[in-house]
């Protein structure tokens, strides 16, 4: 599934982003928010949890391992925590279109879809100092049917980004294109051969007359 999970882990992604697909949609590549911004989420669990087995290796009498057991179970779901508020707040780029996903807690999740034929533009934006040398910024997609815009910031390569989204979108509308010609073509061949048909059994009807 997908084409490009270059800069996801291909096997959490598939798990975590799946039940967001429809059966025929196909996962292009997942868009996170950059990855300094989640080393940071998750700089001070992982560090209190090194502490912790440091103190063990120092003293592991059995109280000091019910303690520390404790404590390192609560700082595993503070790291998770952070850990999927990162991770789970993404863009699914698939064939069809863009999902926005927002993760706002272990019972609180979002998540909006927009068709490529509902897309309106793409645009990025860099901005500031760290985001010009660390090449982030946001990204974001109009609706035609709302006017609305929706957006991700801290993106990196947001303009690899946005080229993806367009020729994905080009590729989904002359898809699209070319099945409402068949369509039309089958349509139209009904027709006349409906009307010869009808003719054949008018020229029938007059023969016999």
């Amino acid at each position: 599934m997908g084409e490009d999970l270059r800069y996801t882990l291909p096997m959490l992604s598939a798990w975590l982003f799946k039940k967001h697909l429809d059966d025929d949609e196909t996962l292009k590549r997942v868009v996170h928010k950059h990855w300094l911004l989640g080393i940071r989420a998750l700089f001070w669990p992982t560090l209190w949890i090194a502490c912790t087995i440091i103190i063990l290796l120092f003293n592991n009498a059995r109280g000091m391992i019910t303690v520390m057991g404790l404590l390192d179970l609560v700082l595993g779901i503070w790291w998770l925590r952070n850990f999927f508020d990162y991770y789970l707040d993404a863009w699914l780029v698939t064939n069809q279109g863009i999902v926005d996903i927002a993760w706002h807690g272990w019972f609180h999740r979002q998540s909006a879809r927009v068709l490529y034929s509902d897309l309106q533009g793409v645009s990025y934006e860099i901005e500031g100092v760290w985001g010009t040398l660390l090449q982030y910024g946001t990204i974001s997609i109009e609706k035609i049917s709302t006017g609305s815009a929706i957006s991700l910031d801290s993106v990196r390569h947001p303009k690899h980004v946005e080229v993806l989204i367009l020729q994905s979108m080009e590729t989904y509308l002359h898809s699209k294109n070319m099945k409402d010609a068949t369509q039309i073509q089958k349509l139209l061949s009904t027709l006349i051969a409906d009307q010869i048909h009808l003719h054949g059994l008018k020229g029938d009807d007059d023969t016999d007359e």
